[in-house]
């Protein structure tokens, strides 16, 4: 082989390959069509975390402000409902994300079978995801009243006495989780169900003719492929379950005392009293909280998918 046939061997298709990358992976669009989707971001995230951060540094009013350093955060962690609300705060999140995850996975799976009204059904199930979440929150606080909510009267037609759901301390932060979750398991089966129909059909055909069952079938085909879905869920999941505020506070207000008080509702009960500058810090603290949890875990699925 001449040297100039191995140069041409080795040199010439590298850059020919690299070529092609960089034509493949530029944008077809100029840089400028980026602009409006980066001031409206600006505006409406840079801009305003930003000064939130400053602002947690200050005691200000509409008017005016004062820088006071960390006093903020060193007040907010001696607030005596932190303890409780971070607690809580993280039950929440936790059961709300898991329960959306397997119902969700589960609804998808019935909902993808050769069930009858198939469609009507995926549309039932999604339905609560468009209430909002106050009225959603002030309905089920009438059907879960002790004395003449719809839900304990149903249970003592067949002998059973329900609990007071959410003036119960044992009850009311996992009834307003549980309300959470017929309210928003409706996202995760629409998510599960579109990984669910990107399965390739001839996998399943061929675990039939080996003779799996669908319980096999399930677990070594539809649960492995469906795992980017099952990651979207889980991030979307505890996202709202760590920020969740308005349902909580239509429901039980924090109450009672502080037993279903979450961050968000001792952040909003500092605002209600005054301390905008507090109030700030702990949404900051919050933000971090969030940041500090979503990212590495979002890492942690992605590289897990990768790795499959």
């Amino acid at each position: 082989m001449t040297t100039s046939t191995a140069t041409t061997l080795q040199g010439a298709p590298p850059r020919r390959t690299e070529v092609r990358k960089r034509s493949k992976t530029k944008s077809p669009y100029p840089y400028w069509f980026y602009l409006p989707a980066a001031v409206v971001y600006t505006a409406l995230f840079l801009v305003p975390t930003f000064a939130s951060f400053f602002f947690s540094f200050t005691r200000w009013t509409l008017t005016d402000f004062t820088f006071i350093g960390l006093d903020n955060f060193v007040q907010f962690f001696q607030e005596p409902a932190l303890l409780k609300g971070l607690t809580n705060t993280f039950i929440y999140a936790v059961v709300t994300a898991s329960l959306k995850v397997v119902l969700g996975m589960l609804l998808a799976v019935l909902l993808t079978s050769q069930i009858i009204a198939r469609g009507y059904l995926r549309s039932v199930i999604f339905f609560p995801v468009l209430l909002s979440s106050i009225g959603v929150g002030i309905v089920f606080t009438v059907l879960m009243d002790p004395n003449n909510g719809m839900i304990n009267e149903a249970l003592a037609t067949i002998g059973i006495q329900g609990p007071a759901w959410l003036t119960d301390p044992a009850w009311a932060l996992i009834s307003v989780a549980l309300v959470d979750v017929w309210k928003g398991v409706g996202l995760a089966t629409v998510i599960y169900i579109a990984g669910i129909v990107s399965i390739p059909q001839e996998y399943f055909e061929a675990a039939k003719m080996d003779g799996a069952s669908s319980v096999k079938s399930f677990f070594n085909i539809t649960l492995p492929l469906a795992r980017p879905a099952t990651a979207t869920v889980i991030i979307l999941s505890l996202i709202g379950g760590l920020r969740s505020f308005d349902l909580i506070w239509a429901m039980t207000k924090g109450g009672p005392g502080f037993t279903s008080d979450v961050i968000a509702s001792v952040i909003f009960k500092q605002y209600q009293a005054g301390f905008y500058g507090l109030s700030t810090a702990g949404n900051v603290v919050l933000f971090l909280i969030v940041t500090a949890i979503i990212l590495p875990l979002s890492t942690f699925l992605n590289r897990k998918e990768v790795d499959q």
